[in-house]
């Protein structure tokens, strides 16, 4: 099937290199017609649903943002302190798609002081913005550039002003971190191939994958919510990966050229061979990805569906565009020799020698490197989980610096604010049984420990008493005080009603989520549900989440990956043998990551601030490490089986495999590695250094212990079970005629054998 395939493109290479440039044409236009990415929706927890049901009713948590004016020499109740204030607000107020600006001088006297810090010194402005999330996004540059002033101070935060530097940083990573990588990429490639030619291969074949990856997230964004992430997960993996799978087919074309081939040979047996792995390699880094499909509600489905487009694509460019590349250049892809490197092949180098090495004491090879990834992996059993917050952003985000001052100056505004929503489905939420609900509710929660305070619409109720409440409640509109029909639009909706728990403990404290499952296990109003939302109820109801999913998700990795293996290798042990190593490598960059991140190791180095793991972030790993640890298994078992069908033993075909595959491993984990180590080193937000130091992380691990010490030795140890599977599957197996050889087609297999015993000798 894959020698077909080669044969036709070489046959058909300039219609398969014309149709690369519209190929080009329409991945730029879909930075054009598509939209940023952006992902809004709420999970399907509780707190999610809470969630919902507050920005559906709730006018008051719409788009906003939070500024902070300052002056050192005055005090926010100075006129002169006022006028500056409100004359740099001016330009908001005016413009239509604010909804409202509200500050210290046009609210109530009890509002009002909360909006002015403790020393006197600051004033807030709470500027709500109308229209979509994508709208307010998209207008709060300009918004923010409207207000300024001569005498004060004026910093911004706020879920508007958080998200423009979650963005900014985000965008800014990605220019940054590919700027760094192409060199260090084209410096490795020079070093592995030797020529310059080889060496620019794989980097075209990458930027083709890469813009049109990075265009279908713009496209994807005009039908489904896509996390902004997915720019970044395109750009890390999509990069890493498209080089890699080059790297392989290229080296392959050469390796047959040198042996004596037609070009016409070559490049059927490097897509026979090579491409072959780079299918079934990109079949099994997408499988591990597409594992995020089965967290629907949260950022990782789209990460996910962004990510094996992205694996599916660079494969498509790999097996397409690359190999007719190299049918037009033939022996001119070893043109323009670099001096003082080399471009052997190292069969009978270290590979070769580290390989014999093992496999002649297995054992004593296998238990301390056992022991060594089992130690790196151990600080995972002191992992931490939690929801990622603004500390995400590093220390220097400005929306960052304004929030610790407005925690710091402003007691309320920083606290950690559990809300209750009593949800009525037939309506009707300020009846007078639901009303005695909601003042007996609010007065039981006051009792709890670590409860500041409770605010609610009945703050604005004279005497707030029970009675008091139930009858002013019930008063038609016209009656109400002006201050009680404020409250309720800010907190009655048409189904709900909204308590907001103010806690002494933060959000992540035990102390915390205990307070979140207290409220919860109190009775539910009569006709109706209680839902309690927040960050700290999203962190446990997030992380509740993942845990359920996530050994579903496993399981159909794990599975699906072991039968694609068994279709590429036909053997049931080798299978379970490369998903054992996948464990130990995922353990490994599990355990690095606690010490690093949550430990906080390493932090002035990197810049973050130490905080506990996102779960996601953690599945996230698990699914694109399972998938990339099996990337260098693929090659190096298809090299393997490859010299077992010759007629080789086990042991020297796995020492052959080695030596021929392990420095072009070695070479394309040291890719891997830099634009990983690129991204992590170079990334500003705390997720995008996870993910970019994890994976650099197991890619190193997997690439030369994993692959060098423990495959050998475990192969030396299980001899020839390493082939066996039951005769029926055997059978079938061979049906498929997924083992095709093409090149024992192009020279008798005995010669073959008479070569390898050459290399051995």
């Amino acid at each position: 099937m894959f020698a077909r395939w080669g044969h036709f493109v070489y046959r058909r290479r300039r219609l398969v290199l014309s149709a690369a440039l519209p190929f080009l044409v329409l991945a730029l236009l879909g930075f054009r017609v598509g939209v940023a990415p952006n992902f809004n929706a709420q999970p399907p927890v509780e707190a999610g649903r809470a969630l919902t049901l507050i920005d559906r009713e709730l006018p008051k948590l719409g788009n906003s943002f939070v500024l902070i004016f300052t002056s050192r020499t005055r005090q926010a109740s100075d006129p002169g302190f006022r006028a500056a204030m409100l004359a740099a607000l001016g330009p908001l107020a005016r413009d239509p798609i604010v909804d409202s600006v509200e500050t210290p001088y046009n609210t109530t006297a009890g509002v009002a002081r909360g909006l002015i810090s403790t020393d006197g010194h600051r004033a807030l402005a709470l500027v709500s913005v109308k229209g979509s999330n994508r709208q307010a996004i998209d207008a709060y540059a300009a918004l923010r550039r409207q207000v300024h002033s001569a005498t004060l101070q004026i910093a911004t935060t706020g879920g508007l002003a958080i998200y423009h530097d979650f963005n900014t940083y985000l965008n800014g990573d990605l220019a940054r971190t590919s700027g760094a990588i192409l060199p260090i990429a084209l410096i490795l490639l020079l070093v592995v191939f030797g020529t310059v030619v080889a060496a620019v291969l794989p980097l075209g074949v990458a930027a083709l994958a890469l813009i049109a990856g990075i265009s279908g997230v713009y496209l994807l964004g005009l039908v489904t919510d896509i996390t902004q992430y997915a720019t970044n997960l395109i750009a890390l993996i999509g990069l890493g990966v498209a080089i890699d799978y080059s790297l392989f087919i290229v080296s392959r074309f050469r390796h047959e050229l040198l042996a004596g081939r037609s070009v016409e040979e070559s490049v059927t047996i490097a897509v026979a061979t090579a491409g072959r792995a780079v299918a079934f390699s990109g079949l099994t880094v997408a499988i591990g990805i597409s594992g995020m499909f089965f967290y629907q509600g949260v950022y990782l489905a789209t990460m996910g569906l962004a990510g094996a487009a992205g694996i599916l694509l660079a494969v498509l460019c790999a097996l397409t565009f690359l190999p007719a590349l190299l049918a037009v250049l033939g022996p001119r892809v070893n043109r323009w020799r670099v001096p003082l490197v080399g471009t052997g092949s190292g069969e009978t180098g270290f590979w070769h020698s580290l390989a014999f090495w093992v496999m002649q004491r297995p054992v004593f090879a296998l238990i301390p490197t056992l022991g060594f990834l089992l130690l790196v992996g151990s600080p995972v059993v002191a992992i931490t989980l939690a929801n990622s917050d603004i500390r995400s952003l590093p220390p220097q985000a400005p929306s960052r610096q304004t929030n610790d001052v407005l925690a710091r100056s402003f007691p309320g505004e920083g606290q950690n604010t559990i809300a209750v929503v009593l949800y009525y489905p037939d309506g009707r939420p300020l009846a007078p049984r639901r009303t005695a609900y909601l003042y007996d509710l609010t007065r039981r929660i006051e009792r709890l420990p670590e409860v500041r305070r409770v605010r609610s619409l009945l703050d604005a109720i004279p005497g707030a008493s029970r009675a008091a409440a139930t009858t002013l409640l019930g008063e038609p509109a016209g009656n109400q005080p002006p201050a009680l029909r404020q409250a309720i639009y800010q907190y009655a909706g048409t189904h709900i009603v909204e308590l907001d728990v103010e806690a002494h403990a933060t959000v992540q404290s035990d102390a915390a989520r205990t307070l979140v499952r207290t409220i919860r296990s109190l009775p539910s109003p009569p006709g109706g549900q209680h839902l309690v939302t927040g960050d700290t109820a999203l962190d446990i109801d997030n992380i509740s989440y993942v845990e359920s999913r996530t050994p579903a998700a496993v399981a159909y990795i794990v599975l699906v990956t072991y039968v694609v293996l068994f279709l590429l290798v036909g053997s049931l042990v080798l299978p379970l043998k490369a998903v054992v190593m996948n464990l130990l490598s995922i353990s490994a960059s599990f355990g690095a990551l606690v010490w690093i991140f949550q430990q906080g190791h390493l932090r002035t180095q990197l810049n973050f601030t130490p905080q506990p793991i996102d779960p996601t972030t953690m599945v996230l790993l698990f699914c694109i490490v399972f998938g990339l640890s099996m990337d260098y298994e693929v090659f190096l078992l298809t090299r393997i089986q490859e010299q077992y069908r010759k007629g080789m033993d086990t042991r020297t075909a796995v020492a052959v495999g080695l030596a021929r595959s392990g420095r072009l491993i070695t070479g394309a984990a040291a890719i891997m590695v830099g634009v990983f180590l690129a991204f992590g080193g170079l990334a500003n937000t705390v997720i995008i250094k996870e993910i970019g130091l994890g994976l650099a992380i197991a890619v190193a691990m997997d690439a030369t212990i994993v692959r060098g010490v423990v495959v050998p030795a475990l192969m030396r140890l299980l001899g020839q079970i390493n082939w066996w599977a039951p005769g029926p599957l055997a059978r079938a197996y061979s049906r498929l005629g997924l083992a095709e050889q093409t090149e024992a087609a192009a020279e008798p297999a005995r010669s073959a054998v008479r070569e390898e015993q050459a290399i051995m000798s």
